[in-house]
């Protein structure tokens, strides 16, 4: 009976899905490296679709954007967590249960300097071409980065808030830009207390922007207890716009792990939240 009405509620989340234009066609995407011309300049992203895609299942859709002098490769195949380095695609994959596709972009001049909203455009393409070919539950797109890579998950929720469900900013500051800003987008963000590369007061500052505008309750904020993070989830938010905040105490660090464990929190930080809608 539990198989059942199990069975019963996952065809209904399907069927209340809002699927793509790709939805139940044989896909030409595969997990690959792209690329497009955007404003006349060729642009490259690099494509990671779930174990036995079903043309048929609505997937959530995740842009992970590289820091500055990164690149989509890096994202890709990760880098030494003990060494300050990423995870491949955030460390996300292994939590999702072949439940998303990713999508990875290569920034021009290894980063994200968004010029007259050049990158802007480039993730409207990127979602176009994306869900024209590929079943992709349009309600459920999400953006994550680390450093520079945050500030253009957040220049996405400031210019583009109805087609993003939800971001994660890692350590991130005002870089790429907010055209726009003014309307509420979940909102999950992280930054150690001692980040010599972009002052915390910068990632408080993008942290407040969506506090404010997802009608949350403003708190004072915690501070790192020693070696280990802490998470504040805010009160009073609209419904559907949630916004949490991890502060630790350490560096300029999208792997940054808790004392006593070998695991960087970002990644289960960012699915747990993510994996909400």
């Amino acid at each position: 009976v539990v198989a059942v009405a199990f069975i019963v509620l996952v065809s209904l989340d399907m069927c209340l899905a809002a699927k793509s234009a790709g939805c139940g066609k044989n896909p030409t995407i595969t997990s690959q490296s792209y690329t497009m011309t955007v404003n006349g300049k060729q642009r490259q992203y690099i494509m990671k679709l779930p174990s036995q895609y079903d043309k048929n299942r609505p997937y959530r859709l995740i842009f992970t954007w590289h820091q500055l002098g990164g690149s989509a490769i890096n994202i890709v195949n990760g880098e030494d967590p003990n060494k300050g380095g990423v995870l491949p695609y955030y460390g996300l994959p292994p939590l999702t249960n072949n439940s998303a596709i990713f999508v990875v972009p290569n920034g021009l001049n290894n980063g994200w300097g968004n010029a007259g909203g050049e990158d802007i455009t480039f993730f409207d393409n990127m979602v176009k071409t994306v869900e024209a070919d590929l079943c992709v539950d349009t309600t459920l797109r999400f953006s994550t980065g680390f450093s520079y890579g945050g500030a253009m998950s957040y220049a996405v929720a400031c210019a583009r808030p109805k087609d993003i469900r939800a971001i994660a900013v890692i350590s991130g500051s005002l870089l790429s830009g907010c055209s726009g800003g003014n309307d509420p987008v979940a909102y999950y963000g992280q930054h150690g207390t001692s980040d010599s590369v972009l002052n915390v007061s910068g990632g408080r500052s993008l942290r407040d922007r969506f506090v404010k505008n997802n009608g949350c309750t403003a708190v004072q904020e915690p501070q790192p207890q020693g070696g280990r993070s802490v998470k504040t989830v805010y009160k009073g938010c609209k419904e559907g716009y949630p916004v949490t905040w991890v502060i630790h105490s350490g560096d300029h660090n999208p792997s940054q792990m808790d004392s006593g464990s070998s695991t960087p929190f970002a990644p289960q930080n960012t699915w747990e939240f993510f994996s909400q809608f």
